[in-house]
């Protein structure tokens, strides 16, 4: 990503988009470019080894117009203040668009989980938890899963915030189903990029069934993106991890390959996951000739350097934030149709929600029950934003913005400040 598209420079460009189409004035506009609370806490731990070290845990709280702060926590030894400004911002864009009773947060640690032992991850992931008490709970703010953490980390949260508030489970959401979490929870980011994907290829007039897809990324969502995929029919010629990928023009073994890299004793890539393909490169994954793609690992990937390389005739952002906004621009320029962020990976945090709504009643929903719901929930979005699309002459992202800002502004002016 160029230094002058920094991931809130980008949110920025899209949420001023819709601000000038709505006509906002300038009061509005300010409630919602800053966030409500920005907190930074230090963290010093004894390690194993008996060193010290200081660490920084983070929760930017954006907006809680629309209910409690809901968004997750990612642990990475690069994440700042402004990283998760720009975060906690799409998280309110990302639940509004979906309807969603919550606002925008996100935090986390600027650690490297790989370099931590369990016990220090636990201490600190704990140590973190009991020092943002006063600012997180059921009804206040909900953390989450994000990269770098899971259900094991959720665990250590609830438990922290157990000990000190009493035994909520609603807490946090992305636990262990054994602590409340919701069936469906792991798969749903996956399960709900897939459901959107089908519904823009068809709108493109591209039939799902042998449709050619390229995902990058292989981590939870990627994987479980290409097991849905597959499944309905899709072609996955190409998919990659951070050290490499495999290219099949027929198609990869995905159940070969989603079975090797969900095992217990994965391999440290796709390449070395026995399946049979091709190995490339990730700059050479994102410039394929295919029907869709998938960037569903990091942000930036996709800029003003490599946009014009692109030759997928649709792009679903499972990613946060894969697109600069130079690159969405020029590839719109172009006539490639993106299905931004706040749409596409939100099905993360639609399970979420009907993890806490059965947190809250104390009342566990059957898998079966579960999957409706997010199916119901993302292909009602989809039509919104489609029909708002079609409505303005915008694109999907425009459209997506459109309708997330104006339900925000919408419940500030009807609650008052």
């Amino acid at each position: 990503m160029s230094q002058d598209d920094t991931p809130r420079q980008s949110i920025g460009t899209f949420t001023h988009d819709a601000f000038e189409r709505l006509q906002l004035d300038d009061e509005m506009r300010r409630l919602l470019d800053l966030p409500y609370r920005e907190t930074r806490i230090e963290l010093p731990m004894r390690m194993d080894d008996g060193s010290l070290r200081v660490f920084f845990g983070y929760r930017v709280q954006h907006n809680q117009s629309r209910g409690p702060f809901k968004g997750g926590l990612r642990y990475h030894p690069e994440v700042d203040t402004e990283h998760f400004v720009a975060l906690s911002s799409v998280m309110t864009w990302k639940t509004a668009v979906l309807d969603l009773p919550f606002g925008g947060a996100k935090g986390g640690i600027d650690c490297d989980p790989g370099e931590l032992s369990d016990n220090e991850l636990e201490v600190l992931t704990k140590r973190f938890a009991e020092r943002l008490l006063p600012i997180i709970g059921p009804d206040l703010d909900i953390p989450a899963p994000d990269m770098g953490t899971g259900a094991r980390e959720m665990a250590w949260f609830l438990e922290a915030h157990a000990r000190h508030a009493g035994y909520d489970p609603a807490v946090v959401t992305g636990k262990p189903v054994e602590l409340g979490g919701s069936h469906g929870r792991e798969q749903a980011t996956g399960r709900g990029a897939a459901i959107i994907a089908k519904q823009a290829l068809q709108a493109a007039d591209i039939d799902l069934d042998g449709a050619s897809v390229a995902i990058q990324g292989f981590g939870n969502v990627g994987r479980h993106l290409a097991h849905f995929l597959h499944e309905s029919g899709a072609r996955v010629v190409a998919v990659s991890d951070r050290d490499g990928g495999l290219h099949d023009g027929e198609g990869l073994d995905v159940p070969a390959l989603c079975a090797a890299m969900g095992a217990d004793d994965a391999p440290d890539s796709v390449t070395e996951a026995g399946v049979d393909g091709d190995t490339l490169s990730n700059a050479e994954l994102l410039t394929l000739d295919v029907d869709l793609l998938v960037p569903a690992a990091i942000g930036g990937v996709i800029d003003c350097d490599n946009a014009d390389e692109v030759q997928a005739k649709v792009i679903v952002e499972a990613a946060n934030m894969p697109l600069t906004c130079e690159a969405d621009a020029a590839l719109a320029e172009r006539g490639v149709r993106v299905v931004p962020d706040i749409l596409a990976n939100a099905g993360g945090v639609v399970v979420s929600y009907l993890e806490w709504v059965q947190n809250r009643s104390r009342y566990r929903w059957s898998a079966e029950r579960v999957d409706e719901e997010l199916c119901r929930r993302m292909r009602s979005a989809w039509e919104d934003v489609a029909e708002r699309a079609d409505e303005e002459d915008c694109s999907w992202r425009q459209a997506a913005y459109l309708i997330a800002v104006e339900r925000t502004c919408s419940a500030i002016r009807l609650r008052g400040f």
